[in-house]
């Protein structure tokens, strides 16, 4: 009987109190800016050095470390690419490299500019 006690006791608790590991580091730390970008955002290729513009296109971002996500999109030509962000005044950008990522926080948080590998995107979070 004693043994079953701290199983009985634990089933008692209600399941929304137990939080995983991952939301428990993610609640300790301070956001980033990989954490401000990540979400799903919508809109169209305005320009593909290779192809036609105006596909509409979802582009989902995640974070994947302090202030790096990890972009991908349905749009066939667009590969997955991990980027590394900075602040730049109000906007946040990539920190480097031959793709460029932006969203003017100051202008409109919801947007996001973005030209990976030929293809010019405005999307917009959704």
């Amino acid at each position: 009987m004693r043994a079953i006690l701290p199983i009985l006791l634990l089933a008692a608790i209600p399941a929304t109190t137990i939080a995983a590991p991952s939301e428990v580091a993610a609640q300790k730390r301070k956001p980033d800016l990989a954490d401000i970008a990540a979400g799903t955002y919508e809109g169209a290729v305005v320009a593909d050095a290779r192809g036609s513009s105006g596909t509409q296109v979802v582009v989902t971002v995640k974070r994947v470390a302090k202030n790096v996500i990890e972009l991908s999109c349905d749009y066939a030509r667009v590969p997955t690419v991990r980027l590394p962000l900075m602040r730049a005044m109000d906007a946040i950008l990539n920190n480097g490299g031959h793709d460029n990522f932006l969203i003017e926080q100051g202008k409109d948080p919801k947007r996001l500019d973005l030209s990976i590998d030929g293809v010019t995107m405005i999307v917009r979070r959704v």
